[in-house]
C-alpha cells in the first residue's frame, strides 16, 4: 500500500463487525481491506494461520481489532474452533472476508499437465475453494439479521495464465462456489460476492514463478496503464460489504485497472 495514502475516514461501516480471514502481513490484500473497513467504523476480528501471529497482531492493534484467532483451513475442527471464538466474543457478525488460498510452489510453474499431482490438486481446491464453503456455513450461522461475504479471486480462473496452473483451477472452483453460496444464503439476506484483483505485490504473488513479470505485463496491458491499487481493491470491498452493496450478490467484480477486458496488445504495448 502507498505509504502516503490515508484511508478516508467515514461511517459507512459504523456499528458493523466482522471477521477477516487470511491476513499474512501489511502487504496482504486482506490487510488493505481490514484497514479500509476499520477507517469506516467497522470493528474487525482477525483470523490467521499461527505462523503469522507476530506480523498480524501489531497490525490488528493498530486498528483496534476486537478479536484474534488462528485457523487451519484444511481442518474442520480448526475452522469450527475459530468461529466458536467469534461466537463467544461477539455472538453475531455482519460481514466475512475470505482471503485464503494455497498451492504448492512446484505446482505453480512449468507445465500444468506434467506438474500437477492428485494430492496437490486436492490440496489446492480444499484450501482455496472448499474453505470458503466451510467459512460461509459457519459465518451464516452468526448472521441472523443478514450480512455480506466476499472472497478473493484472480483472472487465472478464466484464462490460462503462465505458471498459475492449479491455482487457476482452484479459483475457478471458488468462483462457482461463490454463486452457489449466494443462491443458498440469499433468502437469509446474506450477499456473497468475489473480487477478482489484478496482480499486486503480495506474499501470494511471490510464490508464483515469474510473478514480477505478471506485474509488469498487467500494467502495460491494462486499460488504465497502471498497477492495480490496494485502495481500489479495498474500496470495492467496502462497497460490497457496506449497505451500498445492497442488491448485489453472486458477482465476480474485477478490480485490475481494466486488464481483464483487453484483447490484443496495441503496437505501443507489444
Amino acid at each position: 500500500m502507498d505509504e502516503d495514502f490515508q484511508m478516508p475516514v467515514g461511517q459507512l461501516m459504523a456499528g458493523k463487525r466482522g471477521l477477516v480471514m487470511g491476513v499474512a502481513n501489511r502487504n496482504s490484500i486482506a490487510w488493505g481491506i481490514s484497514a479500509q473497513l476499520a477507517a469506516q467504523g467497522a470493528q474487525i476480528g482477525l483470523a490467521y494461520i499461527e505462523a503469522n501471529e507476530k506480523r498480524v497482531r501489531p497490525l490488528g492493534e493498530s486498528i483496534g481489532a476486537g478479536l484474534y484467532t488462528t485457523f487451519d483451513a484444511g481442518s474442520d475442527e480448526s475452522m469450527a474452533a475459530a468461529f466458536k471464538v467469534v461466537e463467544d466474543t461477539w455472538g453475531t457478525i455482519d460481514f466475512l472476508v475470505h482471503a485464503i488460498a494455497f498451492a504448492d510452489r512446484d505446482h505453480m510453474k512449468g507445465s500444468f499437465v506434467e506438474n500437477t499431482t492428485r494430492a496437490g490438486f486436492a490440496r489446492a481446491l480444499d484450501v482455496s475453494a472448499y474453505s470458503f464453503v466451510d467459512a460461509a456455513r459457519h459465518g451464516a450461522r452468526l448472521m441472523p439479521n443478514g450480512g455480506s461475504m466476499i472472497t478473493l479471486t484472480y483472472l487465472g480462473s478464466e484464462r490460462a495464465i503462465p505458471n498459475y496452473n492449479v491455482m487457476g483451477v482452484a479459483k475457478a472452483a471458488l468462483e462457482a462456489a461463490t454463486r452457489y453460496i449466494a443462491r443458498d444464503l440469499g433468502p437469509q439476506g446474506i450477499r456473497v460476492n468475489a473480487i477478482s484483483a489484478g496482480a499486486m505485490r503480495t506474499l501470494s504473488l511471490a510464490g508464483i514463478s515469474g510473478g514480477r513479470g505478471m506485474l509488469a505485463q498487467g500494467r502495460a496491458l491494462s486499460a488504465l496503464k497502471e498497477d492495480t491499487s490496494m485502495e481500489g481493491v479495498a474500496g470495492a470491498a467496502l462497497w460490497l460489504l457496506s449497505d451500498l452493496g445492497r442488491s448485489t450478490t453472486g458477482e465476480i467484480v474485477h478490480v485490475d485497472a481494466g486488464f481483464h477486458m483487453m484483447g490484443l496488445a496495441s503496437e505501443e504495448d507489444a
